[in-house]
């Protein structure tokens, strides 16, 4: 049985991020498993191979020879990525051929000089950007060339440097296999090959489906051809209690997959010696309308039943008697001859390695339809931070604008650095409406209806939000009003926090200090508060949360909310002391994910969406996850890596090791020595510093007892937590590769 998923997209939706992945793409064929790197973005999966040749390849240079060929080698045979390109949507792959007295095509009529090698060892004379039969390049297309007589930039046969580049997007001829250069013979002739990685997107198959609508419905194929071995899979969902799947005959012979109760599935065949039935019982009901997958093989020696993660069900064959199953009938899928059908869909339907293309033969067959609806019962967990499932014809997406994350899963903080000064505010109202200004108020309300105050006060909010600074004391956040009232989240001269409550009825404001804890340590703290009328819950980190309650004097209603402020506090009218004190001159750090109620006002300023009219902005905000909370951090994938070059977008030359896990053991000494050199130094400098100004300070850092077990509890988090450390190993082999 496949221990590896068919493609990227399988993975995705198992919930997985990008990274490298084995993938099979024939199932238990001939094939066998290959590495790929998976990027699963907000709503594609592309899958990726790499090959060895360098970026930027130079050929030439008065070399003698009349043809030099490039030979590519790819990290996977040519038969398992025609598996991949051929169930893809669609792929691409760049290729650029930079020249100086180089001619690349020539002329439309001429021979061309330089051509490329496909799929089937084909010869194809169109560039990047082109396509099949045009023997362009893309300027030629675009009507752009250096010369207007010619196709290509490089036709020109100028002594000085030029390029041509695009996609080779017709997948039917893809991979490239071998460049071969031919107008290389001149003195001062030069060209320099890039061709990158093969990126496909998509997979035809893993969403291939049929919905069965009554149960004498059902699809007809030509008959299985499984007579020593047969391999077959599917996924499937239904509400119903039993129904076959599919079935094949012989005279006697026959083989057949059924659900049997709403806890059975059954795998029974007769190659001749009776029959044989192997089921596997599973502890839950199968028929609750989520996506189950089936997996049956049979060989001469043994057949085996496999449903979901359930231990696998193998029976040996017989030492004597038949071996070869002899069907004769067509391949029923669905009800056959006269039994229950099955009712629901079936989908992805592979035998001995091919897709049967269920969603064709349903558009022409009544009771049957094509493809499935209701992914999201299945797959919607994976949509996490409060990011909502979205249905797809094939597949589903994560929506994840009412959170304050974004990526495929929505776990993917949105945070920024701030610079001493920067402040970003978010307007409750657009400009220019009334304070009834709906979008606001269904945001700011919780997601409960009851609050239409026509005023907006809140009873209630939910705050969360991840930060890290050195420096204190400073103001977090601030949510200011058209009254007295606010709320602010302080870290207060000596580094602990406090939480700040104004909403009247009360002398002063009501404080929540959290002593003993020094949270200007420069490590990620995550802050979530929650109030509900008079009761208050905070939690921090991973403490347990703690409950705090309003004095009984004080009003539960939060009046009139205004704006939100990040990193400064620039408000009109009085405003609380030590909220001015500690907003001068402003926060330096990192804020990620801040959510208040339903506002995300980070997000709102560094991704364009419709909330973007109430933000503005000081300064110029750099958008980082340095405030992300380690608890979160994925281990950095090569697409948000900085540092990962993307061959695709960028000539850089491009390390044929892009696959090996190794890493390079000499550059990883020198690298950490040097790493341990300048960590050294800059501990030395910033000892100094603090020295020099011990005395001159305004005020002393007088920090409470307890903060030194914090910071150890902080390095605990580190230490203890796998995904931390993780993040550190993947981005330093990221750098290093």
């Amino acid at each position: 049985s496949a221990i590896y998923e068919l493609s990227c997209e399988a993975y995705k939706h198992l919930g997985k991020t990008s990274n490298y992945y084995w993938i099979d793409p024939d199932g238990s064929g001939t094939l066998g498993p290959l590495k790929v790197y998976c990027n699963m973005t907000e709503d594609k999966v592309w899958t990726t191979v790499y090959h060895d040749l360098q970026m930027q390849t130079s050929v030439g240079g008065n070399s003698p020879e009349k043809l030099s060929v490039l030979q590519l080698n790819y990290s996977a045979s040519m038969d398992q990525i025609s598996a991949i390109t051929s169930s893809a949507e669609y792929c691409e792959q760049f290729i650029s051929y930079s020249c100086k007295m180089s001619r690349l095509l020539n002329t439309p009529e001429g021979n061309p000089y330089t051509w490329w090698v496909g799929k089937a060892n084909e010869k194809h004379y169109y560039w990047g950007g082109s396509g099949p039969g045009i023997q362009k390049c893309a300027c030629g297309i675009e009507r752009n060339c250096t010369d207007p007589k010619y196709y290509c930039n490089c036709d020109a046969d100028y002594k000085q440097w030029r390029k041509d580049s695009g996609m080779l997007s017709y997948k039917e001829h893809l991979p490239v296999s071998q460049v071969v250069v031919g107008d290389l013979d001149r003195p001062g002739s030069e060209a320099k090959v890039s061709v990158g990685p093969v990126r496909c997107q998509g997979d035809r198959n893993y969403w291939n489906a049929a919905s069965f609508v009554t149960s004498s419905s059902y699809l007809h194929f030509s008959t299985f051809q499984g007579e020593t071995s047969a391999d077959i899979s599917f996924y499937f969902k239904t509400s119903a209690s039993d129904g076959v799947f599919l079935e094949n005959l012989g005279n006697t012979d026959f083989i057949k997959l059924e659900l049997k109760s709403a806890t059975e599935v059954s795998f029974s065949f007769d190659v001749g010696n009776g029959p044989v039935e192997i089921v596997v019982r599973s502890p839950n009901p199968l028929n609750d309308d989520q996506w189950h997958r089936v997996n049956a093989e049979r060989n001469v020696k043994q057949a085996s039943l496999q449903v979901d993660q359930l231990p696998l069900e193998v029976r040996k064959a017989p030492t004597e008697g038949h071996t070869r199953l002899e069907l004769y009938s067509q391949l029923y899928v669905g009800a056959a001859g006269g039994q229950r059908g099955f009712l629901g869909c079936i989908r992805s339907l592979r035998m001995n390695g091919v897709t049967l293309d269920l969603e064709e033969r349903a558009k022409v067959t009544p009771g049957v339809k094509p493809g499935c609806s209701g992914h999201c019962t299945s797959y919607g967990m994976y949509c996490a931070n409060g990011g909502k499932c979205v249905e797809k014809y094939n597949g589903y997406s994560c929506d994840c604008s009412k959170t304050a994350y974004d990526g495929p899963f929505c776990i993917k903080d949105v945070g920024a650095f701030f610079e001493e000064g920067q402040w970003l505010r978010y307007n409750f109202h657009s400009p220019g409406t009334s304070m009834k200004d709906l979008v606001s108020r269904t945001l700011l309300s919780s997601a409960d209806p009851e609050i239409t105050a026509p005023d907006l006060n809140l009873n209630k909010e939910e705050l969360s939000f991840s930060f890290s600074t050195t420096k204190s004391p400073c103001v977090l956040l601030y949510v200011s009003s058209y009254t007295p009232d606010f709320m602010a989240v302080l870290v207060k001269p000596n580094g602990n926090l406090q939480i700040r409550y104004n909403l009247g009825g009360t002398k002063e404001p009501y404080n929540i200090d959290i002593d003993h804890r020094n949270m200007a340590n420069g490590q990620p703290h995550t802050v979530n508060v929650t109030r509900n009328g008079r009761d208050i819950v905070l939690q921090l980190d991973h403490y347990p949360p703690t409950s705090y309650s309003l004095p009984a004097t004080s009003d539960i209603q939060f009046n009139s909310p205004k704006a939100l402020f990040l990193g400064k506090v620039i408000e009109i009218g009085k405003i609380d002391q030590d909220i001015y004190k500690y907003s001068t001159p402003g926060f330096t750090g990192c804020l990620s994910r801040v959510q208040f109620n339903q506002i995300a006002p980070l997000k709102a300023a560094l991704r364009p969406t419709n909330a973007s009219s109430h933000v503005h902005i000081q300064g110029e905000l750099v958008e980082s996850n340095c405030g992300a909370s380690p608890l979160t951090i994925p281990p950095m994938s090569a697409a948000t890596d900085p540092w990962h070059l993307d061959s695709a977008s960028a000539d850089f030359p491009y390390n044929g090791q892009a696959i090996g896990d190794g890493v390079n053991r000499n550059s990883a000494i020198i690298g950490g020595v040097i790493a341990v050199v300048i960590f050294t130094i800059l501990c030395t400098l910033v000892f100094l510093i603090r020295y020099m100004f011990r005395h001159k300070g305004t005020y002393h850092t007088n920090e409470a007892k307890g903060a030194e077990s914090a910071e150890s509890a902080d390095a605990a988090i580190m230490n203890n937590d796998p995904n931390f450390t993780e993040t550190i190993d993947e981005s330093k082999k990221e750098w290093l590769i």
